[in-house]
């Protein structure tokens, strides 16, 4: 499956942004799919990832309350809503996809990639 993320921005501290990850390519409804997002000068790190159905979801600690991700299989799209965004959540926003049917904070264990979405966030 093809992944396409969307939806970045600049924004002031507090503001809000909705990411979106198009997919393309096969049926989507069947993948687990994930964000991830890499600050500048860090490494990669797992941000929020959704089930296949979207009735399960899990989030890094540092966004829990803020983010919601969710998904429109009917769109083949998956989207994270970002409220109260702070300084610290400028990064590149990636989105990734498996077939497996745990849910995973790891990114080598994700098979398809999107090509990333810039978000920052001014204080």
């Amino acid at each position: 499956v093809q992944l396409q993320a969307f939806g970045g921005g600049l924004v002031q501290a507090g503001g809000s942004l909705r990411l979106s990850c198009e997919a393309s390519g096969r049926p989507f409804s069947r993948h687990i799919v994930a964000w991830f997002r890499q600050p500048p000068g860090k490494e990669r790190e797992f941000v929020a990832v959704i089930n296949w159905s979207g009735g399960t979801t899990f989030y890094t600690d540092s966004v829990k309350g803020r983010f919601t991700i969710s998904r429109d299989n009917a769109k083949n799209t998956v989207y994270l809503q970002m409220d109260s965004l702070k300084p610290e959540d400028t990064a590149v926003y990636y989105c990734a996809a498996d077939t497996r049917t745990y849910l995973s904070t790891l990114s080598h264990l994700y098979s398809s990639w999107g090509q990333g979405t810039q978000v920052t966030v001014s204080s």
